[in-house]
């Protein structure tokens, strides 16, 4: 399997690794870390895939995909700090005042999961940062140490994944999920 990771500006192939199987149900579409948690609240349904459509049409794509071949088989969701809800995060901490972006969000379908998927996201979204002038990029991945992770849970990424990405701790944090605590883990890029 090779994978091709590309920015997220084609909408249905978007849809396919994060929208849900019924277009009526009200699922993330990973935006609650995205928008303030008021819009989040209000955009019910189909409006929630309206308005990711939206995002994948800007200047700026909400992310990136990985594919194999023409299949979108991954998502990782990457952005500037300062547009989103960890700009005001109280469980998760500011390292200094650098115009971080934030890396929050590694979904790899069913079926393609264990082949390298989320490693190729990894650096792919680093690499989107990097070419819109990201000096840093943030992470806040899980610390489970060799502990199993429910995979529905385990959208923030693994600390490990990260460390082999060349991410480095940078905080603790006070943000815990699925059981596990989230670290802060950082990728210079300057």
């Amino acid at each position: 399997m090779t994978i091709e990771v590309r920015p997220a500006s084609d909408f249905a192939d978007t849809a396919a690794v994060i929208g849900p199987k019924s277009p009526t149900a009200t699922v993330c579409w990973c935006l609650s870390y995205r928008i303030p948690s008021a819009l989040n609240n209000e955009l019910r349904g189909p409006a929630r895939g309206e308005y990711v459509a939206g995002l994948c049409r800007g200047a700026v794509p909400p992310g990136v995909l990985a594919y194999d071949g023409d299949e979108p088989v991954g998502w990782a969701a990457v952005a500037p700090r300062a547009e989103t809800s960890f700009a005001r995060s109280r469980k998760i901490p500011h390292v200094d005042d650098l115009p971080v972006w934030s890396l929050w969000c590694v979904r790899v379908r069913p079926g393609h999961r264990g082949q390298g998927v989320s490693h190729a996201l990894i650096a792919g979204a680093v690499e989107f940062a990097r070419e819109r002038g990201a000096p840093v990029v943030e992470a806040y991945p899980l610390d489970n140490g060799d502990a199993r992770v429910d995979l529905t849970m385990a959208y923030p990424g693994l600390r490990g994944n990260f460390e082999r990405a060349g991410f480095v701790h940078a905080a603790d944090t006070t943000s815990v999920l699925a059981g596990h605590p989230r670290v802060l883990m950082r990728r210079d890029l300057r």
